[in-house]
């Protein structure tokens, strides 16, 4: 029996593939970069993930119709920046329209020029190796040039629309 050619039509609405995609908890970041004439940008993100250890790969996705994709594109090199517990106005902040979302944000300039938010649990500043477009999303996978962490940080979590704190078991 052969596969068949493509897949079969969804069986659900978008709101239940949201839902059912919210049940994953996801750590946070807030992805930075500069634009060509070195403004700073930045959004937060919740689709990161592990690609590779050799060489050191990572993945996320934004939204074709984000208004920071062109510079994202265009761009050499991005930062990742996870954020820990204690972060999320920032997370909220990040995520808002039509706001600075930089104003009062302190950060360190990255090796590749991208912003590297203070606090943050983790960094990983990255060279925009790839983009694939896939349905209503980029996804973009960077290689990893310098990574950091603050030892002891707690993660900021996200579940079911709503933000969390680790609680080990």
């Amino acid at each position: 029996m052969n596969p068949p050619p493509k897949a079969l039509p969804p069986s659900f609405s978008a709101r239940e593939f949201r839902t059912a995609l919210g049940m994953f908890a996801t750590g946070v970041t807030i992805v930075t970069a500069r634009t060509a004439d070195g403004q700073v940008i930045g959004l937060t993100a919740n689709s990161f993930n592990s690609v590779s250890l050799d060489p050191p790969l990572v993945l996320w996705s934004l939204a074709q119709d984000a208004a920071s994709l062109p510079a994202f594109r265009a761009g050499s090199h991005y930062a990742i920046n996870v954020l820990a517990a204690d972060q999320k106005t920032l997370a909220e902040r990040f995520a808002l329209k039509g706001i600075d979302r930089f104003s009062g944000v302190s950060f360190a300039q990255g090796s590749g020029g991208a912003p590297l938010l203070a606090g943050a649990a983790a960094t990983f500043e990255c060279f925009n190796r790839s983009r694939y477009e896939e349905g209503d999303h980029v996804i973009f996978v960077g290689e990893v040039e310098r990574c950091g962490w603050r030892p002891g940080a707690s993660p900021l979590l996200f579940h079911g629309g709503r933000f969390y704190t680790e609680h080990p078991l």
